[in-house]
């Protein structure tokens, strides 16, 4: 697997200084954030000179773009919310290959009008998985025209908040643009270590053949988020069982401070490699 770390962990706003930062702590490839050019994560406009610098700065410091983020609330309570953003999601993926990537990262969205990453009661109803579907065609068709692929992720507080969730949506649209990012710790907030790890195999079994992309974080015993190595989660499980369905993408971390960022990939690399991470903490 390849060891990455979401770029604008670090700070800046030319892609040079951020992806050398990615380097230098010990990442060969970044899921990449437009704020790390200087502009809005989801931008109206990208030249064709702000897409090139993107893989000018991957190809000196020797950083893989492995996707870029192209998150935004898909079921955004507001129709016109979510026509901007799709509108937004046609720039991006637009410029992608003059970025040197062929995914976008997607967010499939909640009900609450402020934040697209808190749960609400009405992300269950008929009414927003039928938004779902209706925002997803339409991301379906710009992958289409741009030939990228769109990466969508299970997460508790959003519409798709389970790998069920996420296989009744790829049943629905039969696209195969639509691939999975699956981090374990979206899966569960607490769990004794037996229940994570049938919520873990069960996803993966479940998306094998969509896993495009795996996310590294944790979780404290509380249910708080933490960072990759410094929680509850069962690791040696979680990167054996995308070992034994052969996945061999990137592995990218996320949800730490710079300064945790090289400890991290050390703690990543030692449990790649099978040996014990408590060297690392």
């Amino acid at each position: 697997m390849k060891l990455g770390i979401f770029a604008k962990t670090f700070e800046g706003t030319e892609p040079a200084t951020v992806l050398n930062s990615v380097a230098q702590a010990g990442f060969t490839c970044a899921q990449y954030n437009m704020a790390c050019s200087g502009l809005q994560p989801m931008p109206e406009t990208i030249t064709e000179a702000q897409a090139r610098a993107v893989t000018e700065a991957a190809r000196s410091s020797g950083v893989e773009i492995v996707a870029v983020s192209g998150t935004f609330n898909m079921i955004h309570p507001d129709p016109s919310v979510r026509a901007a953003s799709l509108r937004n999601l046609a720039t991006l993926a637009e410029r992608c290959a003059g970025m040197s990537t062929g995914l976008i990262t997607l967010c499939t969205g909640t009900r609450d009008p402020i934040d697209q990453w808190k749960a609400h009661a009405d992300n269950d109803t008929p009414e927003a998985w039928r938004d779902l579907l209706d925002a997803m065609g339409a991301a379906v068709e710009l992958a289409e025209r741009y030939n990228v692929d769109l990466g969508i992720e299970p997460e508790l507080a959003n519409v798709v908040n389970s790998a069920e969730k996420a296989y009744r949506l790829i049943t629905a649209l039969q696209s195969p643009r639509i691939r999975i990012v699956l981090d374990p710790a979206n899966l569960f907030e607490v769990a004794t270590r037996d229940e994570q790890r049938s919520i873990v195999s069960a996803a993966i079994d479940l998306l094998a053949d969509r896993i495009v992309m795996a996310h590294a974080k944790d979780r404290n015993p509380d249910g708080s988020f933490a960072t990759a190595g410094k929680g509850v989660l069962d690791y040696a499980h979680y990167l054996g069982r995308l070992k034994s369905i052969g996945f061999s993408g990137s592995l990218v971390t996320h949800g730490l401070s710079a300064a945790e960022a090289a400890g991290a990939a050390a703690f990543l690399k030692h449990a790649l490699d099978g040996k014990p991470a408590g060297a690392v903490r």
